[in-house]
């Protein structure tokens, strides 16, 4: 599994909000700005994570997004399965696959699985609000 532009720059666009945000709405212009982020790419992550609750945006003057949890309420595993959909290793355990014919003799199934499990189990264990906090 690689995490595609589109989930890296949801991450970095949360982690925006959060350090930035202080409960006011923050501009999509000043979000790209900050982020070196096309607004024209912006315009394609922000709804996904209007449209799934995780921030909420008001249009006009004085609108811009913000988000509607507290950081540390904010798990990176939800973030990027908005984002990215499944974050499944192999095609065969993602979720809605259809049942491999293999399953049953497939000697690399149980490694996958495991995998599987310890990246869901990571990356939900780790808050916007860690991020903040993590040094280089």
């Amino acid at each position: 599994m690689i995490i595609s532009t589109r989930g890296r720059y949801a991450l970095r666009v949360m982690l925006d909000l959060a350090e930035n945000g202080n409960g006011d709405y923050i501009a999509m212009k000043r979000i790209a700005e900050r982020q070196e982020i096309s607004l024209k790419y912006l315009e394609r992550i922000l709804p996904v994570l209007t449209q799934n609750q995780i921030i909420e945006g008001v249009q006009g003057k004085g609108g811009g997004y913000r988000l509607v949890r507290k950081p540390e309420e904010y798990k990176v595993g939800e973030i990027l399965r908005f984002t990215e959909g499944d974050l499944a290793p192999v095609s065969c355990l993602e979720c809605g696959a259809k049942p491999c014919p293999k399953k049953d003799k497939c000697k690399t199934l149980p490694m996958w699985t495991k995998l599987h499990d310890m990246i869901e189990d990571y990356l939900d264990s780790v808050t916007l609000a860690d991020l903040l906090c993590m040094k280089d």
